[in-house]
């Protein structure tokens, strides 16, 4: 989970010219490919030196799906990092052990009800600052032997001089909302669904997923891979964004060139196959992207296209097509818009 924070308000209808510059930037469909269908969505993040590409994903997501009821915001990814770090300096101050800051999509929905929501404009990290030197101070402070309202008091004080102050209230057009009130106005508890597919509980059936980012132990709809598949594909047709999260090790998946192919593998991959390299290890939660479409190259060949946030990285400038043999082995999971 790599990056960190520089969000801008403006709302684009993407592809083609991702971002300034770059001569080796190049637009999917000149490179041959037909999209079959895209959605709208805010332009491409960086999550620079960080770990939280689960929160810039799920924001960007939220963003995109507030396009297509025709709102458009810009979500803070300081304020939930602002949140996470403090609530992992307290856990440290007692355990003597500074936990990570990964998480899953969900964990980005959860924190939003608890901790609630600030517009970037309200909030966002200074120029250059770093999560992993951030979390390294926090931990060093929690260390110390004092109150827990001292600890708190200084906590707050290297936050605001390491991120920024944080504002009392979120103000929007002439009305003043509290981050949990604003939050609610983006997104609601249930208006996303969170849906995996695995063969060791059973479909049609809720669980708790068992990799090392799903911190807060939500629990997911396990569904068959053929209707997990379906439920992305349709939710992007009707022109809503998807959240994804999975394997970015293998050795095809390349920012550089602008796709995630399976190398030396059959195209059809079935649950048994899915099933058999979760359990090897051999599809492991790395990373998690903002779905926005689906196209197709000459042969006919679906795939997934993916907005990444490392940047206008890569041939396609923050924009990955994934094969549907990669989406089918290589996902963790999913977060879809309830009802779609």
């Amino acid at each position: 989970m790599k990056k960190m924070a520089f969000l801008l308000m403006a709302a684009v209808l993407l592809m083609g010219g991702c971002g300034a510059g770059g001569d080796d930037r190049h637009d999917i469909e000149d490179d041959g490919y037909r999209m079959v269908c895209k959605v709208r969505t805010t332009t491409v993040r960086d999550q620079g030196d960080s770990e939280l590409c689960w929160v810039y994903a799920m924001l960007s997501t939220i963003e995109s799906e507030r396009l297509a009821m025709g709102d458009s915001v810009s979500l803070s990814a300081d304020y939930l990092a602002r949140m996470l770090i403090a609530d992992k300096g307290r856990r440290c101050q007692l355990s003597g052990k500074m936990p990570g800051m990964r998480g899953m999509a969900q964990t980005a929905v959860t924190m939003m009800m608890r901790y609630g929501m600030m517009p970037h404009g309200s909030y966002h990290a200074r120029e250059g600052m770093s999560y992993r030197a951030l979390k390294r101070k926090v931990a060093v402070m929690a260390r110390q032997r004092t109150t827990f309202r001292k600890f708190d008091t200084m906590l707050g004080d290297l936050l605001d001089r390491e991120i920024g102050y944080l504002p009392r209230a979120v103000y929007m057009l002439g009305a003043e909302y509290t981050p949990v009130e604003f939050a609610h106005s983006v997104c609601l508890p249930d208006d996303w669904m969170a849906v995996t597919s695995f063969t060791h509980h059973p479909y049609g059936e809720r669980f708790v997923l068992e990799t090392p980012d799903n911190v807060l132990a939500d629990s997911f709809l396990n569904v068959r891979l053929d209707t997990m598949m379906a439920w992305i594909e349709r939710s992007l047709m009707q022109g809503h964004p998807v959240c994804w999260e999975g394997d970015i090790s293998e050795p095809g998946f390349s920012m550089d060139k602008g796709t995630a192919v399976l190398e030396g593998m059959t195209p059809r991959i079935d649950s048994r196959m899915r099933q058999l390299a979760f359990e090897r290890r051999e599809t492991t939660d790395d990373h998690c992207m903002e779905l926005i479409g689906i196209a197709t190259d000459a042969r006919g060949r679906k795939f997934f296209v993916a907005q990444n946030s490392w940047g206008i990285a890569g041939r396609y400038g923050g924009y990955i097509l994934m094969s549907d043999s990669y989406m089918r082995l290589k996902t963790i999971a999913v977060m879809i818009k309830a009802g779609t």
